[in-house]
C-alpha cells in the first residue's frame, strides 16, 4: 500500500516536470526534419507491411518458457475480505533470474479460476501491496481469480518490507511482454486450479502497452484492460520525445533511458541503423498490430500530461479502421483526468464488468483481421 501511495503522490510532480520542461540548450533543429544528424521524417514514416511481417516473425521465435522455477517466499493476505495466499516465485527468462508474485485463494477452490495478470507502470518496479489494493478497489475477492504479478527485468518486486530484484538488461514494453508471458507460464504450471482458457491482463501506463503486446502475441489472452498507455511509437508523442532528446533536453518520462541509450545515442554514433531503429519502435507499437488484438478496454484522461490522450485516439482509429467496436472494444476518455486511475472512478465498474464478460465468461479471442493500415 505504501508503494502505491508514493506512486500517486509523485504523479503530479512528474506531470509538472514533463509539462514544464524548457530548453536550456542553444541547440536548435537543423534543416527540415533532420535533428542532431537524424532524419525524423524517415525514422517516423509509417511502417511497411514488410516491417510488420518481420516483427511478427521475431515474436514467433520467442517461445515463453517456465524454467528454473523456485518458490522464494509465501505469506497470507486478503482481497475483498477473503483470505489469500501470496507466493513469490522466481524463474529464468533469457538466462536471467526473474521474480513475480502469484496471489491465490487461501483455500483450494471447487473448480478452476481465471487468471488475471497485472502489468505495472513506471520504471521503479512493482508492489504486491499495490496489486492487492487495486484488486480490492475493483470489488474483486481472493476466490475469483488467480492473480499473476510479474516484475520486469532489472527491476524490483516489493512485498511489505521485502524486495526481490529481477536481473537482466531493461527493455521497456518489448521484453516486458516476454517477462510477463513467461511468468504466466509459471503461474499456470504451479497453480493447478488456474484455468489456461480464461486469461486477462490489467495494465497501467507502461504496463498497459505491455498488456496490449501480450494480447497480440498470445492467443490465449482473451482480454486486456489498458490505462493511459502509449500505443503508437510512430505517432507525434514519441517523435517529440526523440526530437527533444536529440536537442539534449530529454523529458522526465518512464522508459526515457531506454530510448536515449538504445535508440537515440546509437543512431547518432552510427551503431544503430535507421532501419533497425524503426523495428525497435514498431515492436513497441500495438496500434500497428490491432488486427491481432483480443477484446480491449481503454481508459485515458484528456488532461494526461505524461502520456497524451492522442495515444488512445491512435488505437481507437486503428480499431475503427478494422470495424471493431463494442462490446469487444471499448474506449473511455475522462474529461480533465490525468495520469492516475483515481481520477477516473467511473472506470472501476467498467473494468469489473469487462472482466466478468471477457475473462470470467471465457469469451474466445477475436479472429484476426488484416488491417487496412494505420493511421
Amino acid at each position: 500500500m505504501a508503494h502505491f501511495r508514493v506512486f500517486l503522490l509523485i504523479l503530479p510532480t512528474l506531470a509538472l516536470l514533463v509539462s514544464g520542461c524548457e530548453s536550456t540548450s542553444p541547440l536548435e533543429p537543423e534543416n527540415g526534419d533532420v535533428v542532431g544528424g537524424v532524419d525524423l521524417a524517415v525514422l517516423f514514416a509509417p511502417p511497411t507491411s514488410a516491417e510488420r511481417t518481420a516483427i511478427q516473425a521475431d515474436w514467433a521465435q520467442r517461445v515463453p518458457e517456465a524454467v528454473g522455477i523456485e518458490e522464494e517466499h509465501a505469506e497470507g493476505a486478503t482481497i475483498g475480505g477473503v483470505p489469500a495466499h501470496v507466493r513469490i516465485v522466481s524463474h529464468l527468462v533469457d538466462g536471467h533470474r526473474h521474480f513475480g508474485a502469484i496471489i491465490e485463494p487461501a483455500s483450494e477452490p471447487a473448480g478452476e479460476l481465471p487468471v488475471l495478470i497485472f502489468t505495472h507502470g513506471g520504471d521503479q518496479g512493482v508492489s504486491v501491496d499495490e496489486v492487492l489494493f487495486v484488486a480490492g478497489a475493483l470489488g474483486m475477492t481472493a476466490d475469483e481469480f488467480v492473480f499473476a504479478v510479474p516484475s520486469f527485468r532489472s527491476e524490483p518486486l516489493h512485498l511489505g518490507e521485502s524486495t526481490w530484484q529481477s536481473a537482466g538488461p531493461s527493455s521497456p514494453w518489448d521484453r516486458d511482454a516476454d517477462d510477463a508471458l513467461s511468468f504466466l507460464e509459471v503461474a499456470l504450471l504451479t497453480t493447478p486450479f488456474a484455468d489456461p482458457g480464461r486469461i486477462g491482463v490489467l495494465g497501467l501506463s507502461r504496463g498497459g502497452t505491455t498488456g496490449l503486446l501480450m494480447g497480440i502475441r498470445d492467443p490465449r489472452i482473451s482480454s486486456v484492460v489498458s490505462y493511459f498507455a502509449p500505443t503508437d511509437f510512430f505517432g507525434p508523442f514519441v517523435e517529440e520525445v526523440v526530437r527533444e532528446t536529440l536537442l539534449e533536453r530529454p523529458p522526465e518520462l518512464p522508459g526515457i533511458d531506454f530510448l536515449v541509450n538504445r535508440i537515440v545515442e546509437r543512431l547518432q554514433d552510427g551503431t544503430l541503423s535507421v532501419e533497425d531503429a524503426r523495428l525497435e519502435l514498431l515492436r513497441r507499437s500495438p496500434a500497428w498490430f490491432a488486427d491481432r488484438l483480443p477484446s480491449v478496454q481503454l481508459h485515458h484522461g484528456t488532461a494526461d500530461t505524461v502520456v497524451p490522450v492522442d495515444e488512445a485516439h491512435r488505437l481507437v482509429g486503428a480499431m475503427e479502421d478494422l470495424g471493431r467496436g463494442p462490446p469487444e472494444f471499448e474506449a473511455h476518455l475522462y474529461s480533465g483526468a490525468g495520469h492516475n486511475p483515481l481520477h477516473m472512478p467511473q472506470s472501476l465498474p467498467r473494468v469489473r464488468a469487462f472482466m466478468e464478460t471477457f475473462v470470467k465468461g471465457g469469451v474466445p479471442t477475436a479472429v484476426a483481421m488484416e488491417s487496412p493500415g494505420y493511421p
